[in-house]
């Protein structure tokens, strides 16, 4: 009976333990904000500080006075203004595997979004969703205001 609930108990730690493993991939950061700035993750909402590391899935929202600027893995530059909402729906950044890919899905607000290696490595394979478009980025500067 103790060898089975030690087996439990170990079984239980590894999950965990593997679980918290692939979580450790960000794909990005918080670099600046200022104001209300939160993050929702996996049905929890956060407020948010510099250096919070970013994870796919991930929606980011500024309040009427917040502002942030966030830094992806492949050096995309993604500003947001007030009242904004994104999520980084999809971000794949392993150029030695070919796997690149980055779709963020604006549903409110006013961003910024500078590309970063993935647009210059496979224009193809960023976009841009908007509520009544998707935006595939060919170029290096995109500013978006979805009201």
């Amino acid at each position: 009976m103790r060898r089975i609930l030690v087996a439990c108990q170990l079984a239980a730690l590894l999950c965990v333990a593997s679980r918290a493993l692939g979580a450790t991939e960000h794909v990005g950061i918080v670099k600046s904000l200022s104001g209300d700035v939160t993050v929702a993750r996996e049905g929890s909402v956060m407020k948010a500080g510099p250096n919070l590391k970013l994870f796919q899935g991930d929606l980011v929202q500024t309040g009427p006075n917040g502002k942030a600027g966030l830094i992806l893995e492949d050096d995309t530059v993604i500003s947001l203004g007030s009242n904004s909402r994104l999520a980084i729906k999809e971000f794949a950044f392993k150029p030695n595997e070919k796997k690149l890919s980055l779709v963020a899905r604006i549903y409110q607000g006013t961003v910024s979004f500078l590309s970063g290696q993935i647009a210059k490595l496979a224009p193809r394979q960023v976009h841009i969703e908007t509520p009544s478009a998707t935006v595939g980025v060919r170029g290096t500067h995109v500013l978006v205001r979805v009201d």
